[in-house]
């Protein structure tokens, strides 16, 4: 199965850009999910582990901890996701920083599973304190993900990395990054999301340094925004009005999890306030 060319994606993406449009992604945990947010136009589907964790009902941040082979997941939902689409493409999320992967045979082995690009996840950019001052002490820091980006760019892939902060969006820009994705934190809302998170004013403030940061390295980069208190349309909106450079949004727990939390709710309570 072939993914779509990087070329043919970029054309889209920069035509879309060209109309006012803006970009528009979404994480894809189950079939379902990429199923519907085609039909409702999503220009790039990502998967990646936490998608499965986050649609079995347990937070996003589970893609992170010790419950899986991240990149094993990854390419088992091949199965399930890729086979669903028509023509929309589909990223697949890579732990970089997987001391035990071989990126020489596990991304030509992503693109014959029919992915057409890669993102960085599980990211250690989620990590802060001592523990990720830690991770880059030995050995399992942020550079190897900027180096899968890079890699995954030479193989002629389509890539959307997550950035947080500009020194990131910068390295990133630099390995050959289609779009960055200014990740602002867990989504908020629902059962099982964040509820400590930034303002929505403040993210606008980092969106617009780090994509500055980036475009100064690239001016053709494109930008997107992530996470947060980004989880509904009208925060989006407020983001995309506010920054100056950003070409769009990406949801991952805003497309699938949030929407699924909240129909099948109000459905099962109308059936169970029906009377005899």
């Amino acid at each position: 199965m072939a993914g779509i060319p990087r070329e043919r994606i970029l054309e889209r993406l920069h035509a879309k850009r060209a109309r006012g449009a803006p970009i528009i992604g979404g994480g894809a945990g189950i079939g379902l999910s990429a199923k519907c947010q085609e039909a409702g136009g999503a220009d790039l589907l990502v998967v990646y582990n936490s998608g499965r964790y986050r649609m079995a009902g347990r937070g996003s941040l589970a893609g992170l901890l010790a419950y899986g082979n991240a990149n094993e997941i990854v390419a088992d939902m091949a199965r399930e996701v890729v086979t669903v689409v028509r023509d929309t493409p589909v990223l697949a999320g890579v732990n970089g920083t997987d001391p035990f992967y071989d990126p020489d045979e596990f991304l030509p082995r992503l693109a014959a599973l029919g992915y057409s690009g890669v993102q960085n996840f599980p990211t250690v950019g989620l990590i802060d304190g001592v523990f990720r001052a830690n991770l880059e002490e030995t050995g399992m820091g942020y550079a190897h993900e900027v180096e899968l980006i890079r890699r995954a760019h030479a193989l002629d892939l389509f890539t959307s990395p997550y950035v947080f902060c500009a020194q990131d969006a910068a390295a990133m820009a630099e390995a050959g990054a289609d779009v960055i994705v200014c990740h602002l934190g867990l989504t908020v809302g629902g059962g099982i999301g964040a509820r400590t998170a930034l303002t929505l004013e403040e993210c606008a403030q980092r969106i617009d340094a780090w994509s500055a940061a980036a475009r100064d390295v690239r001016g053709d980069v494109m930008v997107l925004c992530h996470g947060g208190p980004i989880a509904e349309p009208d925060d989006a909106a407020f983001i995309l009005r506010t920054c100056e450079n950003v070409h769009g949004f990406y949801g991952a727990s805003s497309m699938e999890r949030l929407p699924v939390e909240e129909a099948l709710t109000a459905r099962t309570r109308a059936f169970t306030e029906l009377t005899l």
